[in-house]
């Protein structure tokens, strides 16, 4: 039913363009977000009617008079009846606070067994009517120590257009990110450059280029025997989810969002 809502409103479209070298699971479909995969999450905070903050990069969670407080790097702490934990494990497990000592010995064993692979993601961009003369829209690439995939993301959309120019997105392997995790972004931009340099020869050269760190990329190991959230305290609910409860990909996030929000239901 989610596929079919996001289907129907244009967020998802089935994947049709060529992509390379991509293993198809028998009975999986795949899709492709025309806008990028934040329109799926915007999508769903439209829905909601959520007043949302961004930025707010949350340092401290503590109990005050049967609320939590929550403590941010910048600005003064806000008090909240409910918390729900979605970032990766590892930065819950940084949280200073009360919450230090709210999370049980074995949940902690738990959240520590979580690992994550690291990549870099490298983003070229063209002027309008630029051509990139290759047959497919996406290609993964097996025999490359840096480079895992590459995409044309707009001709993957389906949304090639005369006004707009083409992109290029680059995705390393899991061995680079974690061998390079710690370095000096310029390098390994030139370093990955020159890899996709012998792949596709025939790149003109782009007008800009993001190069992207992406510490904590897909779920290598989730929490083990885990129902897609886990509570670290009743009254009032501090809770956590994401996929690192489940697994890095659509399915698994609805399976916990869905989980979350049972959970949380009775506390409303």
């Amino acid at each position: 039913s989610f596929y079919e809502e996001l289907v129907s409103h244009g967020i998802l479209q089935p994947l049709t363009a060529p992509v390379e070298g991509m293993v198809v699971r028998e009975g999986s479909r795949n899709y492709v977000a025309p806008q990028g995969i934040s329109s799926v999450v915007k999508y769903y905070l439209k829905q909601s009617g959520a007043d949302v903050s961004y930025e707010q990069h949350v340092t401290h969670i503590s109990l005050r008079d049967g609320r939590w407080e929550v403590s941010r790097k910048e600005g003064p702490p806000e008090l909240f009846d409910v918390v729900i934990l979605t970032m990766p494990v590892p930065q819950i497990l940084q949280l200073q606070g009360d919450i230090v000592n709210i999370i049980n010995e074995s949940q902690k064993q738990q959240l520590e067994c979580v690992s994550y692979s690291s990549r870099y993601a490298l983003g070229l961009f063209y002027e309008a009517g630029t051509g990139i003369a290759v047959p497919w829209a996406a290609r993964y690439i097996a025999d490359n120590p840096c480079i895992r995939f590459i995409s044309i993301d707009n001709k993957k959309r389906n949304i090639e257009s005369p006004e707009a120019g083409p992109s290029l997105v680059v995705h390393t392997t899991v061995a680079f990110g974690s061998e390079h995790l710690e370095s000096d972004p310029a390098e390994v931009q030139q370093l990955i450059l020159s890899h996709l340099q012998g792949i596709v020869p025939s790149l003109p050269p782009p007008s800009s280029i993001k190069c992207q760190r992406w510490r904590y990329s897909q779920v290598t190991r989730a929490v083990p025997n885990c129902p897609g959230q886990m509570v670290l305290h009743t009254q009032p609910l501090l809770i956590c989810g994401g996929d690192g409860f489940t697994r890095s990909n659509f399915d698994g996030c609805i399976e916990s969002a869905v989980s979350l929000a049972e959970a949380v239901k009775p506390h409303l």
